[in-house]
Order: structure tokens, then C-alpha cells, then sequence
């Protein structure tokens, strides 16, 4: 395993890049998508991705899994999947005379919800406190989740039969949402001549949940001028005042919206965030926090078209106010 030590400058672009070089072993030609799931990582929240089946979203939770090592389960988000199935239990022991606790699949570093929009809202609703809170509430006794702590989810568009629509309350715990889209002809037949002579390679961890802990913590330190501050405070007022939606970024989005900034920095090797950082992160940090309006919907508008025209809107600070 390689060796790292994350408190020390410039760890967290080496980090990023030998893990992704690693999870482009298995999945060719998504390296903006790969860095954004990254930076999802080191900011310390969730990864929701989203996109029609078979363009590599499984193979992204899983590669992102394995490169980090420790602890990770995967759960298969099915209709009859039970709340129990994914918290765990309390069952009687005969011999102690007394009910002990079995831990779920969700006490791990990463937990690869794969396909969670097939299984119940019921279901779903319990990964709200261990996404928020790190923690899991059963029968009154509180157990918590291994450190770093990251759900993978996965989900096909909503309007596939079979799905359920994940509620606001369920989508504001993660912290991004991303979609990888089909690879170019030039990488898909790269990827067909490749499986046609081999196996896909099986990937092995290159870092250590310690380290990836540790490089977390360091991204609050990544300075956020008071430009940036004020230009992502614009940008959310934004949102909160347009026609189109019928709920806009709240203040939690936009903190969201600065630790991801911070974190896409820090893979950068910079210590401090300029407005492209907020640029580049905005999108898959935001358009899920967005709703869309009656009127807006009727029209065919998407929270990514909104949200383009806001940031269009606002003034962008100068680099020099991001680095003061």
C-alpha cells in the first residue's frame, strides 16, 4: 500500500491523483467525474450519482470503495428491502439473556447504496441519521459508524418504472450529485478491444481510512476569502429569487457549496479557493437542492439551466481578492 502523510502540503492533490490513476483502471475516460467524487470525499459528505444503466455508475462506487480500503459494504436497494436490513437488529440472546445489537451493512467506511431509488421511501429514510449524523438509533440505543464514513448511492432516472423519487429531505444529505454520461467512440472501443483480451483489473487500495480522515480535517483549513464567501452568499440569494424556482439554495447548500470548493482546491494544491473552484463544484453540489417552480417545470426548464443563468448573474471576484 502506498504511503502517505495527508497534514503535509500538497497531500490532498497526491492523494487525488493516485486514486483516481486507480479507479481509471476500470472505468476509461471519466476523470472530471472521478475528481468530482473525490472531492466529495475529502469534503466529508455523500455521493449520490445518477444516470441511465450501464455507463459505469457501479464500477464508480465500487472503484472509489476499494481505492480507499477498510471497511465497505454494498446493499442492493430492492422493493422488499427492510429498514432492519440496512441499521441492523436487536435480537434476543438465550444464553446472556438479553438483546444484543447486529451491526448492518451500513457500519463501514464506504457503503455502496447501489440502486437506492428501487427500495421504499421507508427504506430509504433509514440512511437519514447515519448520513447526517454519523450515528444509528435502534431501540433507543445509539451506535456509531466507523470514521471516515462515505454512502455511494446510486440511482436511475426517476422516470424508469420501478423507481421511487427520492424526497427533498433524502437528496439534501448528499453532498453532490453527479452523472458520467456514455463514454466518446474512441474510449468505448478502447474499453471493447481491452475486455475482449483480459478481465477488468482488480483494484487494490492505495491509501488508508487514517489518511483519508486525515486529509478531511484538512480541508477546513483551505481559505476561503471573504470575496468567495460573499460571491456564493450572492449566488444562493440568487437562486432564492428566481421565477423559475420554487425553492432556492438554503444555507446549508451553501455551506455544502464551500466545503466542496475547498475540497477541489485542496486536489488542486492550492491552500486557498478562487471562483473557479465554486464554478467547477456548483453544479453537482446545487441543482438537487433546486425545485423547480409549476410554471418552470411545465416549460421543460432544468435546475441546470437556472442555475447557469444565476452564476451568470453574479459578479465574479477578482484572484486577488481569493487570495487576501
Amino acid at each position: 500500500m502506498t504511503m502517505y502523510a495527508p497534514t503535509a502540503s500538497g497531500n490532498a492533490a497526491d492523494l487525488a491523483a493516485a486514486i483516481s490513476n486507480n479507479i481509471e483502471q476500470v472505468l476509461r475516460g471519466k476523470t472530471a467525474a472521478i475528481r468530482l467524487a473525490l472531492t466529495c470525499l475529502f469534503a466529508g459528505g455523500h455521493l449520490l450519482i445518477e444516470d441511465v444503466p450501464g455507463t459505469g455508475k457501479t464500477s464508480l462506487a465500487k472503484g472509489l470503495a476499494n481505492s480507499i480500503g477498510g471497511t465497505a459494504h454494498r446493499i442492493q436497494f430492492t422493493p422488499d428491502l427492510l429498514p432492519t436490513d440496512i441499521t441492523g437488529v436487536s435480537v434476543w440472546h438465550q444464553q446472556r439473556q438479553g438483546f444484543e445489537f447486529r451491526h448492518g451493512p451500513v457500519f463501514a467506511n464506504v457503503v455502496v447504496a447501489d440502486e437506492i431509488n428501487r427500495a421504499s421511501p421507508k427504506t430509504q429514510s433509514a440512511l437519514l441519521e447515519v448520513m447526517e449524523e454519523a450515528q444509528v438509533t435502534v431501540d433507543g440505543v445509539t451506535h456509531g459508524v466507523p470514521t471516515p464514513f462515505l454512502v455511494v448511492a446510486t440511482q436511475n432516472p426517476i422516470d424508469l418504472e420501478g423507481t421511487y423519487r427520492l424526497p427533498e429531505a433524502q437528496l439534501d444529505r448528499f453532498l453532490m450529485r453527479i452523472s458520467l454520461g456514455h463514454p466518446d467512440v474512441a474510449v468505448e472501443e478502447e474499453i471493447l478491444s481491452g475486455r475482449a483480451r483480459s478481465a477488468p483489473p482488480v483494484l487494490r487500495a492505495v491509501t488508508s481510512p487514517d489518511h483519508v480522515a486525515a486529509v478531511q480535517a484538512e480541508v477546513g483549513h483551505i481559505h476561503v476569502a471573504p470575496e468567495i464567501a460573499r460571491y456564493i452568499a450572492l449566488v444562493a440569494y440568487g437562486t432564492r429569487n428566481h421565477d423559475a424556482l420554487r425553492l432556492g439554495v438554503s444555507t446549508r447548500g451553501s455551506l455544502a457549496l464551500v466545503r466542496a470548493a475547498q475540497a477541489y482546491a485542496a486536489c488542486a494544491g492550492r491552500h486557498y479557493v478562487v471562483p473557479d473552484d465554486v464554478k467547477a463544484v456548483a453544479g453537482a453540489v446545487l441543482t438537487h437542492r433546486l425545485v423547480l417552480s409549476a410554471h418552470a417545470d411545465v416549460r421543460g426548464t432544468t435546475a441546470a439551466q437556472v442555475l447557469a443563468e444565476v452564476l451568470d448573474s453574479v459578479r465574479v471576484p477578482t484572484l486577488s481578492a481569493a487570495r487576501a
